[in-house]
């Protein structure tokens, strides 16, 4: 009868364990989340670096050596909510460059790199949208989700770099997903395939950094291709600083 008890025991403490909320409720919280860690204005400095393509890309475009396996440039990330974000760098005796994306729409300062607007694409929707009623909210974040190829219904358990995290999406290889951190529901990646093909996967990593007090990750990056392309890492950001409205203009 204990060897009974004690299986039964096990089995529902499993099951209880492996259940997957559905897409909806992990939506609804990880808005929420949002909500938690909410800022007016953000500055975060940092550095960018390219690797692999990607570096022969930002030489050219930052008007230094592209013949290196990696490309390094100081730079910054600009939040001002709702849904107004800049990036820009720039390398010492060369080049600076910027990229803009505010309501949906994105402009360019100095020639394009499509890294930078991939990661642009994806944080600045997924932390600076605005916070209107639950419901609003989770369904500008599903739209956004479904834009993507998402199947936002379809949930599983899987782990990233050593976290457990929830996936929205498809579980096989390859397929758009969404992956939500399972304690604290702030975004952990997200993956999809561009109308050219391409593979895309931004990763969100390490939300406990004082650093960036838990607004931002520490570290974005951005993979191409299963290729890692782009690291930006946080150095120091103020929440308190002011940033004009033309800094932000599509």
């Amino acid at each position: 009868m204990k060897r009974l008890v004690a299986l039964v025991g096990g089995l529902v403490a499993f099951a209880a364990g492996a259940y997957v909320l559905p897409g909806g409720s992990i939506m609804r919280r990880t808005v929420s989340a949002r909500e938690e860690a909410a800022f007016a204005n953000l500055r975060v400095e940092g550095t960018y670096v390219f690797f692999g393509p990607a570096a022969k890309e930002a030489g050219t475009a930052l008007g230094v050596s592209s013949d290196r396996p990696e490309v390094a440039a100081d730079g910054a990330m600009l939040l001002k909510p709702p849904e107004r974000c800049r990036f820009e760098l720039g390398a010492q005796d060369g080049n600076r460059l910027a990229v803009v994306q505010a309501g949906g729409r994105r402009r360019q300062e100095g020639t394009e790199l499509a890294v930078l607007s991939a990661a642009m694409g994806q944080l600045c929707p997924l932390l600076t949208a605005r916070n209107g009623s639950d419901g609003e909210a989770r369904a500008e974040l599903e739209q956004h989700l479904q834009g993507l190829g998402i199947a936002t219904r379809t949930t599983s358990l899987a782990r990233f770099g050593g976290d457990v995290a929830y996936v929205l999406g498809d579980p096989g290889e390859g397929k758009p997903q969404f992956w939500v951190y399972k304690d604290n529901f702030r975004p952990a990646r997200v993956r999809w395939t561009d109308k050219a093909g391409t593979a895309w996967d931004v990763r969100f990593i390490d939300y406990a950094s004082a650093v960036t007090g838990g607004t931002l990750p520490r570290s974005l990056e951005v993979w191409r291709g299963g290729q890692r392309a782009l690291r930006f890492t946080s150095i120091r950001s103020d929440a308190r600083t002011v940033l004009a409205d033309k800094l932000f203009t599509p």
